[in-house]
């Protein structure tokens, strides 16, 4: 059985309020065993809802779970998506407050941002390159406003979980240099250091292959819920790193190689 408006409402009310305390709460999947996908995609509606009316504005999409082996670990057999709003941005080359976070990790990405719109049924790769204006490397920042375990059965959270946490995302940066049009974007690579070690490495073909297909693929998802990509929106496609936790003071250096680097401090 679908949940309620009033269940939506409450519980986007309360992912709300652990944010903004930085007290996470219980899985809303042991509270529902019959939650299934849609419900979490109509939580985290509901939650982006609420910012929206509070004043924040929406300026894209994340997309999230792109590797298959992201994937089996969840038990879903494709990404899943959440909003990016405007205070989630933060500039290259600044400080991140730490205190906006409860436990982040951060992780490597590229981002697409439109210059057309995007909308399914039957996007492709093609039609995502064609809408987009420029391509440049990003992070974003993760966090969990619901637990990752539960203290007392020691049960992981479940996708729905995750979903209904906006897709665990929680902030960004993007690169002010832009891909060359030409590039392969399958063979962009980052190194990703933490305090002056290389915590881990990547390639974006393992972004599903190639990264826009992530795009194409939200395109036609949202298209399932009337929505669409907008001229102006910022994709971020999918991590092709582990996250990597971040702690007050950490500083965080990721090298593209001849695509530029983002770098910031956690303070």
């Amino acid at each position: 059985m679908p949940l309620s408006e009033g269940e939506l409402a409450g519980m986007a009310a309360r992912l709300d309020a652990a944010e903004k305390s930085g007290q996470q709460i219980g899985h809303f999947s042991r509270e529902h065993p019959d939650m299934d996908i849609a419900d979490g995609y109509r939580v985290q509606r509901a939650w982006v809802a609420n910012k929206l009316a509070g004043g924040r504005k929406l300026i894209g999409h994340k997309i999230g779970l792109t590797s298959r082996a992201m994937q089996r670990s969840s038990n879903i057999n494709e990404p899943d998506y959440g909003a990016l709003l405007d205070d989630m941005l933060f500039a290259n080359n600044g400080d991140i407050p730490i205190s906006r976070f409860i436990e982040p990790r951060v992780e490597v990405e590229l981002a697409f941002i439109l210059k057309d719109r995007l909308s399914g049924p039957g996007c492709t790769v093609q039609d995502v390159l064609n809408a987009t204006g420029r391509i440049v490397p990003a992070i974003e920042i993760i966090d969990a406003r619901i637990r990752r375990i539960d203290p007392e059965t020691g049960a992981t959270r479940k996708v729905f979980d995750t979903i209904s946490d906006n897709a665990a995302n929680a902030g960004l940066v993007i690169s002010d240099q832009a891909i060359p049009a030409a590039t392969d974007l399958r063979w962009v690579s980052a190194l990703i250091s933490r305090n002056g070690v290389i915590e881990d490495s990547g390639v974006s073909a393992a972004v599903l292959g190639h990264p826009a297909l992530g795009v194409a693929w939200l395109a036609n998802k949202l298209w399932e819920w009337d929505e669409t990509l907008q001229p102006g929106e910022i994709v971020l496609c999918g991590s092709f790193t582990a996250p990597v936790f971040a702690a007050a003071g950490d500083q965080f250096h990721i090298d593209f190689g001849p695509h530029g680097n983002i770098s910031v401090r956690f303070a």
